[in-house]
């Protein structure tokens, strides 16, 4: 991996969340890479749940204080970073505070979701890429983790088609059991429309439900790992019939040289 630039962009991570099966891998991987040579750049939500003086968040007056606008309204974007220090890695955080001061992720204290997923979501994924930007940073690889993430695959293809710093970027999506009940908001369609993405591109969230934004997100990926041993079969269904590098289900503890052999063979081939 050496000098390649791989953008790592995750709804959870730890030591930041609690331990699962995105937060683990999405810190597993960049290590992983920085370890062996590449130049990394990590970006989660800041959760209101992530307690910043613990982790010394602090926010990057340079970055900040442009707006995005979000289903014709402007939303403040202010960017954080804390750095994870026995790994010396550098985490972005993309904040609001509307949509991200609560202190919860993704659900309220009843466990339901929400109502708002499906802004956060378009918001996160409009936030990273408008925050690469400012660093003029061109990724080789964008490695995308976690449903909330899931947007940025669409978006770049789509919105930011035109965008030279990610001409060459291929983007990997990693699929994972762990979603969400119900759906999201039944207008996200119509929001993500608003942004100039044809609603006949994303028909299946007409039905904004984990397994429908996962498969959006795989069609506009450049390649695909499955991250769990045991996915939704709809979702099984719709990657066995992409035409696009798949790497299979590898345990935790192997994962290093089949990642490593996937973005070197497949991914920047």
């Amino acid at each position: 991996m050496n000098g390649k630039k791989i953008l790592f962009v995750s709804s959870e991570l730890v030591p930041y969340l609690p331990e699962n099966e995105v937060s683990l891998m999405s810190y597993e991987t960049p290590r992983m890479v920085n370890s062996n040579g590449g130049q990394i750049r990590i970006f989660m939500p800041r959760f209101g749940n992530i307690n910043e003086r613990r982790h010394q968040l602090h926010e990057v007056i340079r970055l900040s204080g442009m707006n995005l606008v979000i289903n014709d309204m402007d939303m403040p974007l202010i960017i954080k970073v804390a750095s994870i220090p026995r790994e010396r890695i550098q985490v972005y955080f993309i904040d609001n505070e509307e949509y991200f001061k609560r202190k919860a992720t993704f659900t309220d204290e009843d466990g339901k979701g929400f109502p708002d997923n499906d802004e956060r979501a378009i918001f996160f994924a409009k936030g990273v890429v408008e925050t690469v930007k400012k660093l003029n940073w061109s990724p080789d690889i964008i490695h995308v983790h976690g449903w909330m993430a899931s947007l940025l695959p669409l978006y770049l293809k789509k919105f930011y088609a035109d965008e030279p710093l990610f001409s060459e970027s291929k983007i990997v999506l990693s699929v994972y059991g762990q979603g969400f009940e119900g759906s999201l908001n039944s207008d996200m369609i119509k929001k993500i429309a608003f942004d100039g993405v044809p609603e006949e591109s994303i028909k299946s969230l007409e039905d904004p439900s984990y397994n429908n934004l996962l498969k959006v997100a795989v069609d506009f990926s450049d390649a695909v790992i499955l991250a769990a041993e045991e996915l939704p079969n709809e979702l099984e269904t719709h990657i066995s019939k992409v035409q696009k590098p798949v790497l299979p289900y590898v345990p935790i503890q192997e994962f290093e040289e089949a990642y490593l052999n996937f973005y070197n063979t497949e991914v920047l081939k």
